[in-house]
């Protein structure tokens, strides 16, 4: 499965169109409140566990992404585009979506 954010894929040509597909994962409790006081007291610098943790879940919303695209019969996403939004006060939701096609 190539999944790209690009809206082709260089070499090749999308011979349908199978919609749009979305993955997401949410991150829950004090993640987000840790995030942030994290970065107040780093002043600058990185926090290992929290990047850890947003890549976790960048994976996971991937990870789904692809499965509903081959679910839907498709062989690659295009122009995919991840967002991370605040949900509530104390969660955080990664979504991950493309246009799910095949290329030929």
């Amino acid at each position: 499965m190539i999944i790209t954010t690009t809206p082709s894929v260089e070499g090749y040509q999308i011979a349908e169109y199978k919609g749009i597909v979305v993955g997401e994962a949410i991150m829950g409790a004090n993640v987000v409140r840790d995030v942030f006081a994290s970065i107040t007291d780093i002043v600058g610098g990185r926090s290992g566990a929290y990047e850890s943790k947003l890549e976790d879940a960048r994976e996971t919303a991937l990870a789904e992404l692809e499965d509903r695209a081959r679910s839907k019969g498709a062989n690659a996403v295009v122009g995919v585009d991840l967002d991370y939004e605040v949900v509530g006060q104390s969660m955080l939701m990664v979504s991950a979506s493309g246009t799910a096609v095949v290329l030929g």
